[in-house]
């Protein structure tokens, strides 16, 4: 049977032994981008050429000197696809969103690709206000950053507003305020929105912030110790107290942050360096000429080797639309790559450099990100390596669909289905699925068959492991719904079933995999049990909240919207105020009236329907 791990393994060598027979005449010599695949049909890399037969051959001439990746890589090619494109500059955008989406195995693949906190400082406001944001828009305001740490810029954004009394409502709320907010009454808001506010003072504020976010802390405490000391001198304890507080401030600010370049540029800095494991990487952010933070990548299985081919792979990906992109980029490669350095141009709306280190502040700051990057190969065992060992994988299972059949007393049958992206959950790709034919089966196992055929025709990408909640019937129906598909899957099985009290994400909890008589060996407590635990529990989570969800609407549309003169935004209204359809019928007259948008005569109307609604409910 499909799921049995030795017919498996054979069915899966089987197609990763494939030979490739390449020949050179069947690709153009133009731009585009090309997505090798293995026996499984599944892309295990993107690449893109400015001559796709001449890279393409590069591959399969037997005299070239591979590296280890590449040889493994070719290894495994059982097919070539290409999409062609009108520029090299095309195709390395082209690239970038293959890459993306699919995450090929044998590329340089961000696993934290998030956007860092940056903060913003919106100065086309005539009361400008700052605040933190994940991302870069074309909006003409100020970003200051990045931040790895979200938590540490949203404690100096706190610090910031205490002592520089900048508004902090959105423009919305600061358009339609009638009264000054709590930050007015405890001294951190000039309140602008309803009071009188000097624009020379406030603007002087923003003056401040800004010289102290683009790292010229120094001049402005300088200037702040002046004027403390002449507001001092002229008696006036109370404003002096108040530079002095912004001066503890900016020093508590700054504190931490190192002036390695003098000439006050923004740069990044990417070093890389070898690891027995790998590839780490390492970059630094270096703004106004002051090191503000650093982060690290990691690529198991690479060598230096790769380097030439890694960093405009991971520029390109880091500095995605909507990041925050410095004109200078000090990196060890991709000062030729033309392409890369356009592209890179047009996200940030101006000039971008990538170029070895020149100065030796900038070969100093280039030996710090290699030392980050050493540092990132020092890591534990991957949660995909320790799964494949302990589950007895043919491969990491990189992907990972999590799979839970529920139901009411019977009715609304559904099947949820969460997905794990090298140990993340991907919110995005999470399915629902609705058996109708099913209504009033309670029949888990038929559901989760029908969930097999469904997945299949689907299409890919195909998951590396499907873990179902349940035990050996569970697993069962899913093997044997998989082999009478017509198309040829190679997909990973194994189900997790509660221990004995029942209770989920108790330590008892056991995994079985086709095959198998008994459950796998896996240790209560243990890194990889918690995993499958902790991905068993969010499809619970998600297919029981989708089912309320769906029947808490069909309650709504079908007594809630019948009332006159309740349609379905009204209807939303009383939902979000009540929670429950007895909630609405107790209610008064006059709480039903106060609700936005009602008013009396129809707050009157719905409630007379309402309280109809009660002697049939008993």
């Amino acid at each position: 049977m499909v799921g049995q791990n030795e017919n498996l393994s054979e069915k899966y060598n089987s197609a990763m032994t494939q030979e490739f027979k390449f020949f050179a005449a069947d690709y153009p010599d133009t731009p585009g981008v090309y997505l090798m695949k293995n026996g499984r049909g599944r892309i295990i890399y993107v690449g893109k050429a400015k001559r796709l037969r001449r890279r393409l051959s590069s591959y399969f001439q037997r005299s070239s000197g591979h590296t280890p990746k590449t040889q493994a890589l070719v290894a495994q090619v059982a097919s070539v696809d290409i999409l062609l494109t009108a520029t090299e500059k095309e195709a390395l955008l082209l690239e970038n969103g293959l890459i993306k989406k699919h995450r090929p195995r044998y590329n340089v693949v961000l696993k934290d690709d998030k956007q860092y906190v940056l903060f913003k400082l919106d100065k086309r406001s005539e009361f400008p206000r700052l605040t933190v944001t994940r991302k870069v828009a074309r909006d003409g305001a100020v970003y200051f950053g990045p931040f790895t740490s979200a938590a540490a810029a949203r404690t100096t954004w706190k610090l910031l507003g205490k002592v520089f009394p900048l508004r902090k409502c959105s423009d919305h709320v600061f358009r339609n305020r009638v009264r000054p907010c709590l930050y007015h009454d405890i001294h951190q808001c000039f309140a602008p929105c309803v009071k009188e506010v000097d624009k020379a003072l406030y603007a002087d504020q923003v003056h401040r912030v800004e010289m102290l976010l683009s790292g010229k802390s120094g001049e402005l405490v300088d200037q702040l110790a002046r004027r403390m000391a002449e507001a001092s001198a002229a008696l006036e304890f109370e404003r002096a107290a108040g530079y002095r507080d912004q001066i503890r401030a900016v020093r508590q600010t700054v504190e931490g942050q190192v002036a390695v370049i003098h000439d006050h540029r923004d740069r990044d800095v990417v070093g890389l360096a070898e690891t027995p494991a790998g590839l780490g990487l390492g970059l630094l952010f270096v703004r106004q000429g002051r090191l503000l933070d650093q982060q690290s990548f990691f690529w198991p299985g690479l060598t230096l080797d790769e380097g030439p081919e890694a960093v405009p792979s991971f520029l390109a990906q880091f500095y995605g639309p909507g990041r925050f992109i410095p004109p200078v980029i000090v990196a060890p490669y991709g000062e030729d790559d033309e392409p890369l350095q356009q592209v890179l141009a047009e996200r940030r709306e101006g000039r971008v450099r990538i170029a070895p280190p020149h100065t030796s502040q900038e070969k100093q700051l280039l030996e710090i990100a290699r030392s980050v990057a050493r540092q990132a190969g020092d890591r534990k065992e991957s949660i995909a390596s320790r799964l494949r060992r302990m589950l007895r994988l043919v491969e990491e299972p990189l992907r990972i669909e999590c799979v839970d059949a529920s139901h009411l007393g019977g009715r609304d049958m559904r099947v949820g289905q969460v997905v794990f992206d090298e140990g993340r959950r991907d919110k995005e790709a999470s399915r629902l699925y609705a058996f109708p034919e099913l209504e009033g089966t309670g029949d888990d196992y038929a559901a989760l068959a029908a969930w097999a055929r469904r997945r299949v025709e689907s299409g890919p990408p195909w998951p590396d492991l499907v873990l179902l909640d349940g035990g050996k019937g569970q697993l069962a129906a899913v093997e044997q719904a998989l082999a009478q598909c017509e198309e040829d899957v190679c997909w990973e099985l194994a189900s997790i079933a509660k221990g004995e009290t029942r209770r989920a994400g108790e330590l008892g909890d056991v995994i079985f995999r086709p095959g198998r008589k008994n459950p796998m060996n896996l240790k209560p407590g243990s890194a990889e049990l918690l995993f499958l635990q902790r991905m068993r529990d969010e499809a619970h989570r998600f297919v029981i909240g989708r089912q309320r969800r769906a029947r808490k609407q069909a309650v709504l549309n079908s007594e809630v919207t019948s009332l006159p003169g309740v349609g379905p935004k009204t209807a939303r209204v009383l939902w979000d105020r009540f929670e429950s359809l007895d909630a609405m019928v107790a209610a008064g007259v006059g709480d039903i009236e106060s609700l936005p948008g009602i008013g009396k005569k129809r707050g009157a109307k719905i409630h007379a329907a309402l309280r109809a609604l009660k002697p049939s409910r008993g």
